[in-house]
């Protein structure tokens, strides 16, 4: 009888879990989905450079293996202090914190994960550990002691949850600061060379990818996206090439790189949007693979592209180190590969030498003014470019205070260079955010200034299709719907692949009682950014609704639930829908929520951005028949 052989070996384990997760989503899921995202990925780095490895992630939490104890202290101290460093200027109670365990046991490996009661006990170190502290086993406190610089306190023998003996355990000490700096690593300061890796990166890669594609397969005339009914299918690949740009990995030594990597991603997927032949998945799906273990022939499938982008970036003294990889994501066979080493001389004209090499080289046949187009800059002020860079990253918080400083950070690239459109353009979604948020204590004044800033982008460059979507959802704002989609249009023919236009023009089409065709964008736009914004959710629920597709309406509603279970106006349509589909008692449900959530709920307050009557009546009667006043 033949016996599976199960291949076990002794391993350091470490457990890692976020400290009141729920909570902190309860505040404010979107800050703290990037807080979590940018942290895993600070904290899968730590792991590999300590020699370990990623095990297994599941929501919150993380489960890492190492071949040497001492190691796995040592990332887990590294880990400690730089969410420590992080937290500096966040307020108490949005504070990241993570409690760590620590075991040496023997385990079972199987595949690329690991089980058993040495897994077991390091989950329930990672427990009874302090927010922002470390609890270790006796086995690995036998192992470390004198070997870092760090003090230990004895817990005692601790009764754990399922653990039938009482594990002894020990809670390190992480402060004096001094502590363990044999293991730590030196923080970089802030350099001249973050927009030189930017200029290189943001030209060099997209003009690799975009040829390379052209090269390999011959493109037919643009053809339509098929769009994603209800959000819940698998993608089909669409009939032009699709590409997914995966998060670009910092290797340099400092953390703080990190907002430079994402910028220069955002900016690659923003270019290889304007290709009309591409099919570009969105930047706000593809970070969601930020920091995580991939399967490319995974993200292929759930993206439904065919190519997927990764890269890196790196400074090495003088020099930047950029690496790329472009991947069938059917086969899994890498097509192309490129090492860009560079220095900072005359970068510019760099960038061109780069741009026209890789045309030469691939031999493709693309019309040099829309090359010129899709490569443009809008500013020859490195220095300038590096404040959007960042700007970007702050805005991305979603706080008021990042707000504010991401508005400092643009009206500086601004003043050094008066004629950067895209500075503009950030900084318009920055007021924009102040009435999107609730931040602004004047709301028609910041929608008034979001208005000219776009306005003053398009007097730059007319074909910044970024400032026409700002306008458009300016007008949105205003109930100026016919305006709105005039813009939002205008933006689409300049970038057919930019899913928040999408979103934008389906919902200008929704309230100004177009509802067939707002169902049409925004299925587009779910294409696009598989993992959206919940308003997109929202609207195509209404729209649903508003064309009699009641169970498409719930369905979706269901689907947002799922990611964003707090927010009422999922109970609002629910409650609607249910009611007109003949579901009485889950009307009634939905209808109790709304009560729960918004005690002061009036029927004839919502739907009032509707502009067509019939629109607005069909939505009161709906909420009427479950119940609703």
């Amino acid at each position: 009888m033949n016996e599976t052989k199960v291949e076990r070996k002794l391993t350091a384990i470490l457990h890692a879990d976020v400290v009141g997760y729920s909570r902190l989503m309860e505040q404010d899921e979107v800050e703290t989905h990037r807080v979590l995202s940018e942290s895993l990925h600070t904290i899968t780095d730590l792991i590999e450079n300590h020699g370990g490895k990623v095990m297994n992630l599941a929501g919150d939490a993380i489960l890492a293996g190492f071949p040497s104890v001492v190691e796995a202290l040592a990332c887990a101290v590294d880990i400690q202090r730089d969410l420590k460093s992080r937290n500096e200027d966040r307020p108490e109670e949005r504070k990241f914190e993570m409690r760590i365990g620590l075991n040496l046991g023997d385990v079972i490996v199987d595949q690329d994960d690991i089980y058993g009661e040495g897994v077991n006990v390091a989950a329930r170190l990672q427990s009874i550990a302090e927010p922002g502290g470390i609890c270790v086993a006796r086995a690995v406190y036998e192992q470390v002691k004198g070997k870092l610089e760090l003090d230990y306190v004895s817990m005692g023998e601790q009764q754990v949850k399922n653990i039938v003996e009482p594990v002894a355990a020990y809670r390190v000490l992480l402060e004096p600061a001094s502590a363990g700096t044999s293991t730590g690593k030196t923080k970089t300061k802030r350099s001249r060379w973050r927009p030189v890796a930017a200029a290189i990166t943001g030209v060099a890669i997209v003009a690799s990818a975009a040829m390379l594609i052209w090269n390999y397969y011959l493109l037919s005339p643009p053809a339509g996206v098929e769009p994603v009914t209800r959000g819940l299918a698998v993608p089909q690949l669409p009939a032009r090439p699709s590409i997914a740009v995966l998060p670009f990995k910092n290797l340099s030594a400092d953390p703080g790189e990190d907002y430079f990597a994402d910028g220069v991603t955002e900016d690659i997927i923003t270019d290889l949007s304007k290709f009309r032949n591409l099919f570009v998945i969105a930047s706000n799906t593809v970070f969601t693979y930020k920091g995580k273990p991939v399967n490319v022939q995974q993200v292929s499938r759930e993206l439904g592209v065919r190519y997927v982008l990764e890269g890196s970036i790196q400074k090495a003294g003088e020099k930047i180190r950029v690496n790329v990889q472009l991947i069938d994501g059917a086969s899994g066979h890498h097509l192309w590969a490129e090492r860009l080493v560079r220095g900072s001389d005359d970068l510019f004209a760099l960038q061109d030498e780069i741009v026209r090499t890789i045309v030469a080289t691939m031999a493709t046949k693309v019309d040099a003014v829309e090359r010129e187009r899709i490569m443009r800059k809008g500013t020859k002020s490195l220095e300038a470019y590096d404040y959007v860079l960042r700007g970007r990253e702050y805005r991305s918080r979603n706080t008021r205070a990042a707000n504010a400083e991401a508005q400092n950070l643009f009206r500086k690239a601004i003043e050094l260079d008066p004629r950067y459109g895209s500075a503009y353009v950030d900084l318009a979604w920055c007021y924009f955010n102040t009435v999107t948020f609730g931040w602004s204590q004047s709301p028609s004044q910041a929608l008034e200034q979001a208005h000219d800033l776009a306005q003053k982008a398009l007097s730059l460059e007319a074909s910044d299709y970024g400032a026409h979507r700002v306008l458009g959802v300016v007008y949105i704002k205003w109930m100026q719907y016919d305006l709105a989609i005039k813009n939002l249009t205008r933006a689409l023919e300049l970038n057919p692949n930019d899913a928040d236009s999408y979103d934008a023009i389906g919902a200008a089409r929704l309230y100004s009682g177009q509802s067939r065709a707002a169902t049409e964008a925004l299925e587009t736009a779910l294409r696009f950014d598989p993992n959206p914004r919940p308003d997109v959710f929202i609207h195509l629920a209404l729209a649903y609704y508003l064309v009699g597709r009641y169970d498409d309406a719930i369905a979706t509603m269901q689907q947002s639930l799922e990611r964003t279970p707090n927010l009422p106006a999922h109970h609002v349509i629910l409650a609607a829908a249910h009611a007109q589909a003949g579901h009485a008692v889950d009307a009634e449900r939905a209808a109790n929520k709304v009560r729960r959530f918004d005690p002061f709920f009036e029927v004839d307050s919502f739907g009032t951005a509707f502009r067509a009557t019939a629109d607005r009546r069909s939505i009161a009667e709906g909420l009427r028949k479950a119940g609703l006043e």
